[in-house]
């Protein structure tokens, strides 16, 4: 992790915490309040612009002091608070990426009939930085996030660009935006990379301009009062994804269809989704996290079982990674990843092997699952399941939860899991 952070630290420009002011910026870099963040001009790299974009040619132009955003406090709520600056990047077809701005945020200039807004071409990932113990701020895991949109882009039809390359800008960026990041064991600054098309003919096809923007906002803990079971609503007329399909990439046309079914789930005091497929009713996802179950298998080991990435239904979830990894360094049981039903947990449940079930996410790390509300197709019913995930011991889920919180915030040393931000 030193050496990481250090080559990170070597590439890095000067730029000063939030509380300073444009001018101060432009003349301790002897430019103007538009800082040019570009490298030294004595060894200039080779540039394919078609392929990337810069963190060396990347304006930066810091919000004026009297317009900064006064910040928060009392409860985070999700998304709700933004931070004072963002990345903006455009690209086209004919001269491949632009220079980035990190500027203050503003909202985007886009005409009526760009296809994001007719087509959904659209895709975004989320990822957190973390203030430490230490007072050091880090990401979780930003290159998994990046490989993942990377890979988005792609089936979107969408350009490509250079991981590290948008890692180091997005580290300039929370520098700048330093104050933000919540000084707090329970709370942390969201990251929001965004990458939509903007090509402005209806034409229904591969557009010739695109936008990458990144925003930033404090969020709190998804746990305010410790721990909360949710209830499912598991009924197979819904799907979220199928094989072929997009399941298994970060795109807005995933979430926007769920939004509904939820509103269903609510009238029947569930809090999510869990999305089945098949006529066999395989379990997938539950709301927008994946899903993981610990049981006794029928064999009689003890398991830690979550849904295969092989048929494109299931995103890969960083922190499914993270738990899965966890998981099989513990060496204390079974770590699966196959396919099971719903047929197969209402077997184990009648049996007592179920001990517990939660989603895993970057909003939550875990979330336990207490109840499962069923719609029996044969029976043309609703049956009520209860999840013994808050009273099995050992808790596998809050060993998971504490584990992964310590790598966050510091307290736990994790190599290759973490980037720090230079100050």
């Amino acid at each position: 992790l030193f050496q990481i952070t250090h080559q990170m630290a070597a590439k890095s420009v000067v730029l000063l915490t939030p509380r300073s002011s444009a001018a101060l910026i432009g003349r301790f870099l002897n430019t103007s309040s538009t800082v040019d963040a570009a490298k030294p001009a004595h060894k200039e790299e080779q540039k394919d612009h078609a392929r990337t974009f810069y963190r060396s040619e990347m304006e930066v132009t810091p919000c004026p002091a009297g317009e900064r955003m006064t910040k928060p406090t009392g409860d985070l709520q999700f998304g709700k608070y933004y931070a004072d600056h963002m990345i903006d990047v455009d690209w086209n077809q004919a001269t491949g990426w632009a220079r980035p701005k990190l500027h203050k945020i503003q909202p985007l200039q886009l005409h009526p009939g760009s296809k994001v807004l007719h087509y959904a071409i659209e895709l975004f990932e989320g990822m957190k930085a973390y203030r430490g113990i230490d007072n050091k701020i880090r990401m979780f895991r930003p290159d998994m996030n990046m490989a993942r949109m990377n890979r988005t882009a792609t089936r979107s039809a969408l350009p490509t660009f250079d991981s590290e390359e948008l890692i180091n800008m997005i580290s300039d960026q929370i520098r700048l935006d330093m104050d933000w990041v919540p000084a707090s064991a329970t709370s942390s600054l969201y990251i929001r990379p965004t990458l939509i098309g903007t090509d402005k003919t209806l034409g229904v096809g591969q557009g010739d301009s695109a936008k990458l923007f990144v925003l930033t906002c404090p969020v709190g803990s998804y746990f305010t009062s410790g721990f909360q079971p949710v209830s499912l609503l598991a009924d197979s007329q819904y799907v979220r994804a199928f094989p072929g399909g997009v399941g298994a990439y970060k795109m807005g046309c995933n979430y926007a269809p769920t939004i509904g079914v939820a509103a269903s789930a609510a009238k029947k005091g569930c809090q999510q989704v869990v999305w089945l497929s098949g006529e066999n009713e395989e379990i997938t996802e539950v709301g927008t996290m994946n899903i993981f179950v610990l049981w006794k298998n029928e064999q009689g080991e003890m398991e830690l079982v979550t849904p295969p990435l092989d048929r494109g239904l299931i995103l890969p979830g960083v922190t499914r990674d993270s738990l899965l990894e966890l998981g099989r360094e513990y060496g204390e049981f079974k770590v699966s990843e196959r396919s099971f039903t719903m047929e197969d947990v209402r077997k184990a449940l009648k049996e007592n092997r179920l001990f517990q079930m939660f989603g895993a996410g970057t909003a939550c790390v875990v979330s336990p699952v207490g109840k499962i509300v069923y719609h029996n197709r044969k029976a043309d019913r609703y049956e009520t399941w209860n999840i013994p995930t808050m009273e099995s011991k050992p808790n596998l889920m809050q060993r998971f939860y504490e584990h992964i919180n310590d790598i966050q915030y510091g307290r736990i040393d994790r190599p290759g899991w973490t980037v720090e931000v230079p100050n």
